[in-house]
């Protein structure tokens, strides 16, 4: 077993993570370049090759296996820098994503405006045709107005079509004949179909991921040929597969053909590698990962050692922003990593984000132009950071336009400079705190209760303030933080899900179509790990539904006890099941009421060979550091702080705080009365109370 390779593409850097057959692992991370992906990648490769003695093209050579993430397709939907996309509904039905589920957070609110739709009404197109919720054709399809239609698109230029009739999930016969006409009458434009790509109950949903779908296949398609391109011509002659929003991996082919299940590709890594990190750690299988990087603070959870999915994925802000539509790792996001931007509102308080500086030209303290006032700047000025040794030395920071760039807000706020930046610090803790408990609660889980792992390379900043504030006592930072979502596809398997609408309700429950339902979808995904079969024969399914009280509007994803729900004892589990994962979640149980189930689902999960290793006990002791450093902390003020670099920390050493931890990618801040130690795999344990003694 050689060399296995990943890389996770950011808004501001690229992280490599290599692992080698023994599973250790090293980091390299470049700024992203925006106009070729390989030229930063290409670096950050570089960088962490260098840590092993061997150039990137010799870690390729020897390398069986390349997983790629990226946050392009989030990014392209944020700011719609997307293909020009035309929308074919059911006529009478053009406004479904005008309306989406309700459109904003407060209806009653009027001084926010009403979203825009993903795809411009103007851009939507009635196409003359009904189906009914039974599947019967009341209306024919009206091919001859469809080719007026198809021809006003061609004329438009549109470079993508979305199709989304009602009822396609039920009979999909209107949708396959457009996608038929589209080949023949403007040939060679992507299109995605609603019934194949979200076949769930829910046009809302189901309209919005084939209208994101398509509109990202031109974008993705030529970003992941280039990257390949690119890869191959560097040398790299093995498999490349690419992280999904499920969580796990797809080969390149398949993610081009479905680019929406890219979507959450980077961020679904970490809570996967949280979990397996929290497990490795012996504290639990209840985790919450808290993903720092340079553009967003992304939160995930796990729950009895499983990765939390829901469909309920909003790209930007719930209700406001854009649904996926699709089933994927929970991941919630706000904007506020180490380059999001503080400001002054027109009241005179401190904002931090969501607005981010990117890496071009990125922080004032990069030196690279910026001139806005970010977290990294605030860390800078505070002391935190080493300015001849970010990134490991490979990048030197400018202390002073950091101090410039806070000072125009400490003048406008008549504070000092370090106020100012503790301040910041402090304002972004509270925002990322409160997107935790917004997630956990939400999922029923008490932060309290659950291991906190951090990730990202602005994480170490503020991730014992964070702890502080939710109470946890079992923090867990990995050795590869700065790297967590690319750590994490080392732990990912091959993973495709495949839904059926079916309704049905526990009062009167069709169980012998259910089962029917399920070995559709069973014999499915069989195909599909078939093709792996000669190389990874080792695989599994998973079940699932979406169900409800009756009468009630959402959902909850409930997993299948059972393979199969014919027998009367098995069904029983099952509305056992959701009885008790209601009540958990939201705090309800109601077993006189009847139980909806919508949308059926399976999962299948092939797994990819790992290596495993064991590590030494260790015995405690103190460290001792390499420097100190002034560092401003608050109400304790400016204080003379003791700084470690990675050779003063073996396992079993602790240390307590105030106290700097420089890793090459990221820096560990232990803020007064708390403590960390490196645990015998190599990651920091944090004691957010008091003092570690031998």
């Amino acid at each position: 077993m050689g060399y296995q390779v990943s890389a996770d593409t950011g808004g501001t850097f690229i992280d490599v993570v290599i692992q080698d057959a023994a599973s250790q692992q090293v980091i390299g991370k470049s700024l992203t370049t925006h106009d070729r992906v390989f030229r930063g990648l290409s670096k950050a490769l570089e960088a962490a090759a260098g840590e092993i003695g061997l150039t990137a093209q010799q870690v390729l050579a020897e390398t069986d296996l390349f997983i790629y993430g990226t946050t392009r397709a989030t990014n392209a939907i944020v700011t719609r820098n997307v293909a020009k996309t035309a929308l074919l509904t059911t006529a009478g039905f053009e406004d479904v994503l005008v309306l989406k589920e309700g459109g904003k957070q407060d209806g009653y609110d009027f001084s926010v405006p009403y979203p825009k739709p993903y795809v411009p009404r103007r851009h939507t197109f009635g196409v003359r045709e009904r189906i009914d919720s039974e599947g019967a054709v009341v209306t024919e399809l009206d091919e001859a107005h469809l080719a007026e239609t198809l021809a006003s698109v061609r004329e438009q230029g549109f470079e993508a079509i979305a199709v989304s009739f009602l009822w396609s999930v039920v009979n999909p016969v209107h949708e396959r004949r457009v996608a038929e006409l589209i080949a023949e009458l403007v040939p060679g434009i992507p299109v995605t179909l609603s019934h194949q790509i979200a076949p769930i109950i829910r046009e809302y949903r189901r309209t919005s991921a084939a209208a994101i779908d398509a509109s990202l296949k031109p974008l993705m398609q030529q970003h992941f040929q280039q990257l390949e391109e690119d890869l191959r011509e560097f040398g790299y002659q093995g498999a490349i597969l690419v992280s999904t929003s499920m969580g796990g991996v797809m080969n390149i082919d398949e993610v081009i053909a479905s680019p929406i299940e890219t979507a959450k590709s980077g961020p679904s890594m970490a809570p996967l590698a949280g979990l397996n990190y929290s497990l490795a750690e012996g504290l639990g299988g209840d985790m919450i990962v808290c993903d720092t990087g340079g553009t967003t603070f992304d939160v995930g959870l796990s729950r009895d050692a499983a990765v939390v999915h829901s469909r309920d994925t909003w790209i930007g802000p719930e209700w406001e922003g854009d649904l996926l539509g699709i089933s994927s790792v929970d991941i919630r996001s706000i904007g506020a990593g180490g380059g999001s931007i503080a400001w002054v509102d027109e009241g005179g308080l401190l904002r931090v984000g969501p607005q981010s500086a990117g890496s071009e030209p990125g922080p004032a303290c990069y030196g690279s132009g910026g001139t806005e006032p970010t977290l990294s700047d605030a860390a800078c000025v505070l002391g935190y950071f080493d300015p001849e040794y970010f990134l490991g030395g490979r990048m030197k920071l400018d202390v002073a336009a950091a101090e410039a760039a806070i000072g125009k807000l400490a003048a406008t706020l008549g504070l000092s400079v370090p106020e100012t930046a503790w301040g910041i610090l402090s304002l972004a803790s509270e925002s990322m705190v409160k997107a935790v408990h917004e997630i956990t609660i939400a999922q029923g889980l008490n932060p309290q209760d659950s291991t906190l792992v951090a990730g990202g390379g602005a994480a170490g900043i503020n991730i014992m303030q964070i702890a502080g504030e939710l109470g946890t006592q079992r923090v867990v930072l990995p050795k590869v933080a700065s790297a967590l979502s690319a750590s994490g596809m080392h732990f990912a398997d091959i993973v495709k899900e495949e839904a059926a609408a079916f309704l049905t309700s526990s009062d009167a429950f069709a169980a012998a179509a259910v089962d029917q339902v399920l070995e559709g979808l069973e014999a499915k995904l069989g195909a599909f790990a078939a093709r792996f079969a000669d190389t990874y024969p080792d695989h599994s399914v998973e079940f699932g539904v979406e169900a409800r009280y009756k009468s009630q509007i959402w959902t909850i994803d409930v997993p299948l006890p059972v393979r199969r729900v014919g027998p009367d004892e098995d069904r029983a589990r099952l509305f056992e099941a959701f009885h008790d994962l209601h009540e958990r979640i939201l705090a309800v149980r109601d077993p006189g009421s009847a139980v909806e189930f919508l949308n059926w689902s399976a999962r299948v999960t092939v797994r990819l060979p790992r290596a495993t290793r064991d590590y030494p006990v260790s015995t405690r002791s103190v460290g001792r550091p390499s420097s100190t450093r002034t560092c401003f902390f608050g109400e304790a003020g400016t204080v003379d702080t003791p700084v470690y670099k990675p050779a003063d920390l073996l396992p079993g050493i602790y240390v307590n705080g105030p106290a700097i931890v420089e890793e090459p990618t990221t820096t560990l801040v232990v803020y007064p009365g708390m403590a960390a130690e490196v645990s015998d795999t190599g990651n920091y344990l944090l004691h957010i109370d008091g003092e570690v003694s031998p």
